[in-house]
């Protein structure tokens, strides 16, 4: 099959849909979508706009949580589709067609539940959450003069995780059932499911505890000695 070059305006082949509770100044909780983001070890990327309010929540409080929507809960996670904390609407998203909401778990329906580590709530109808505190903050496209300051590449360190009974694979105790796990995926802009599993993978032959590094250790070891993680 001949392949042609083309010029799309976005790179978005698809990437799990995570939506990030952070604190807002007056004490209220923010949460958006998005979803550049991810993970390597207990560690996250995030790709977020310089300017946005998660952003600068995350900037000034450190600390966050990452919940994980599954693809049954699309219509919550749409409804916060084209909203901003921030006010006014900075003219790029006031193009696009976004509009100031302060009361995001309001309209979409979702339910806050306290996290155990940090300030910003979780979201109780996601089957994943993931307590982070932030550890690095990286400029993106950094060498273009157009673009400098735009975009920032978000590190976060995992403190705690929690998720539902349901995916958690029958008979072990740290395991996600990538069976039972569904997650919400973003693709060129449009919601997708993840379909089942295509092909064995010779990777899984690797005992997954053999990936557990440092950061882990030290969340545990935060939680059951009752320390700071």
């Amino acid at each position: 099959m001949k392949h042609i070059p083309i010029e799309p305006a976005i790179l978005y082949f698809g990437t799990p849909v995570v939506l990030i509770s952070t604190r807002n100044e007056n004490g209220s909780a923010n949460l958006a979508p998005m979803s550049s983001a991810f993970w390597l070890g207990w560690r996250g990327m995030l790709g977020l706009s310089a300017r946005s309010k998660t952003t600068q929540n995350l900037l000034r409080t450190k600390e966050c949580v990452l919940n994980l929507p599954s693809d049954a809960l699309v219509p919550a996670v749409d409804r916060l589709a084209l909203t901003t904390g921030v006010d006014p609407v900075p003219p790029v998203k006031a193009e696009r067609g976004y509009r100031y909401e302060p009361d995001k778990f309001g309209i979409s329906g979702f339910t806050p539940l306290a996290a155990e580590t940090v300030s910003p709530p979780r979201v109780e109808e996601c089957p994943v959450h993931l307590e982070c505190a932030v550890a690095g903050v990286h400029e993106v496209a950094g060498d273009d003069e157009a673009q400098r300051g735009r975009i920032l590449a978000i590190e976060v360190r995992v403190r705690r995780v929690h998720v539902h009974e349901d995916i958690r694979m029958p008979g072990t105790e740290n395991r996600i059932d990538p069976d039972r796990w569904r997650p919400l995926i973003m693709s060129f802009q449009r919601f997708y499911g993840l379909g089942p599993e295509v092909h064995p993978s010779r990777l899984a032959s690797i005992p997954e505890h053999l990936y557990a590094g440092p950061d882990l250790e030290r969340a545990r070891r935060a939680r059951y000695a009752g320390a700071e993680p």
